[in-house]
């Protein structure tokens, strides 16, 4: 856990590893979804330098539902050439074409 965090962020990780291993969840991957939602509750609770994401959103939510900013590290990613110059529903286009 981050040394940033409070003892409410704190308590609200150990409460959400729980219940994810619970649910069956490995380890790891119950320390990354605490750590991926108390992250976003700071986030938009204004408690963060960064306001916004600087990942690719969620992978199983669908294009449309992604930020503009999720899309161009997601075409980052994926190599797409002229992705800086691109709006929100050229960067769909290309990233569903690129597959």
């Amino acid at each position: 856990m981050p040394s940033a965090w409070s003892k409410k962020d704190e308590r609200q990780y150990d409460h959400i590893k729980k219940g994810a291993q619970e649910r069956g969840k490995s380890e790891d991957r119950a320390e990354e979804i605490a750590a991926r939602t108390v992250n976003k509750t700071r986030r938009k609770e204004g408690r963060t330098p960064n306001k916004t994401s600087s990942g690719t959103g969620n992978p199983n939510s669908k294009l449309e539902e992604r930020t503009k900013r999720e899309l161009y590290n997601q075409a980052k990613d994926l190599d797409i050439p002229g992705r800086s110059q691109m709006n929100k529903n050229e960067l769909i286009s290309a990233i569903r074409h690129h597959r």
